[in-house]
């Protein structure tokens, strides 16, 4: 992925994030904002797995990504000027696809607890959510209420 893809997979990411329908007052706090943005900026450079993009256009516009464990989505963002079109469980099936070839049993993902749009899209997809509490986001530096989802891949 060339640099120039780097800064548009860290801006959509920023943007998806920042128009979630999830916001707790965390959110609005300008060293939050400021820390998620960065964490954005630096992540497709430092990302210790894959990321999967989405274009319109020669345009990114959406992306997902598998890191730290072969079964585990740890980020899907779309862009807000896209979302509503499939992107996000078209990238979302690809990677669920990907596991299956490499007979990944169940693949795994966590979001913000009112994070009403993304729960509906992972429900959607065959996802179930399986914990809901609170975490620490090491992104954002704050506690989270958050719920972990998880979709049977391979029946054993």
């Amino acid at each position: 992925m060339a640099a120039a893809d780097h800064k548009m997979v860290g801006e959509v990411g920023f943007a998806a994030w920042s128009a979630s329908d999830a916001f707790e007052d965390s959110y609005l706090d300008p060293e939050v904002v400021a820390r998620v943005r960065h964490e954005f900026a630096i992540f497709p450079s430092e990302v210790e797995g894959e990321i999967f993009v989405a274009e319109t256009s020669g345009e990114i516009v959406g992306w997902t990504a598998r890191e730290n464990a072969p079964d585990y989505v740890s980020d899907l963002w779309v862009h807000p000027d896209h979302q509503g079109k499939g992107i996000g469980r078209a990238l979302l099936l690809h990677l669920c696809e990907l596991m299956v070839t490499e007979s990944v049993v169940s693949a795994r993902l966590d979001t913000h607890a009112r994070n009403t749009g993304a729960i509906r899209l992972y429900e959607r997809c065959g996802f179930v959510i399986i914990w809901r509490g609170r975490e620490y986001s090491k992104s954002m530096g704050v506690e989270l209420e958050k719920v972990h989802l998880e979709k049977t891949l391979i029946s054993g």
